[in-house]
């Protein structure tokens, strides 16, 4: 699952750290969700896409077998 989330917090111009401490996970944690390398959950999902203020399909882009068919 790709996602455009350091799309959306740089075109903001938000750091990691404000993005950690709006959504109360560590900054570690963010860096993992830009890299694809953490799927959040979905309450995770649901506040980072009205943090930036848009849909949750917005921000993470399903592939392959994630879909289905």
């Amino acid at each position: 699952m790709k996602n455009t989330i350091k799309e959306k917090r740089t075109a903001k111009n938000l750091t990691q750290e404000y993005l950690s401490k709006q959504l109360k996970v560590s900054r570690q944690t963010i860096i993992s969700l830009e890299k694809g390398k953490y799927k959040p959950s979905l309450i995770l999902a649901h506040k980072l896409a009205q943090l930036f203020e848009c849909h949750i399909e917005d921000l993470f882009i399903f592939e392959g077998d994630e879909n289905i068919e």
